[in-house]
């Protein structure tokens, strides 16, 4: 009988703390916030030389003015574009993001890391692809 009231207010407290947690989760964020509709794009396979462009659409979810303030990225092979101006809250930016696979061969998962002054103050998003050996075009 001891275990099982144990066991009862053991599970009543587990039950009380996840309630807790899910509704802080949907209470508004004081300040900036970053919310991407996607946080990974995968291109498939692409033949090696090919360049390849995505853009990962966001919104400012917070109360208060987003301020990109750096896109980094893993490598040279990566070039990014994004807002310089603040976004008010509820406003949509966008990262236009670009994979030149020159060089390249096999899987790649190339990050790129967004800076801002959001709650969430580092958002990471990838590419992924699989670049194929370059088709020879005298076989054709």
């Amino acid at each position: 009988m001891k275990k099982i009231l144990v066991l009862s207010a053991a599970l009543l407290f587990t039950l009380q703390l996840y309630a807790q947690n899910s509704s802080q989760q949907n209470e508004p964020v004081d300040g900036p916030k970053i919310a991407f509709v996607e946080n990974s794009h995968d291109f498939g396979d692409i033949e090696q030389g090919e360049k390849v462009n995505y853009v990962f659409k966001f919104e400012n979810s917070g109360t208060e003015p987003l301020i990109l303030s750096n896109v980094l990225t893993t490598c040279g092979c990566t070039a990014t574009s994004w807002p310089r101006e603040p976004l008010a809250p509820g406003e949509e930016g966008e990262i236009a993001v670009s994979f030149n696979s020159a060089g390249k061969m096999g899987k790649q998962n190339k990050v790129v890391t967004v800076v801002s002054n959001a709650v969430n103050a580092q958002e990471r998003v990838k590419i992924i692809t699989n670049v194929l050996p370059k088709k020879d075009s005298t076989q054709d």
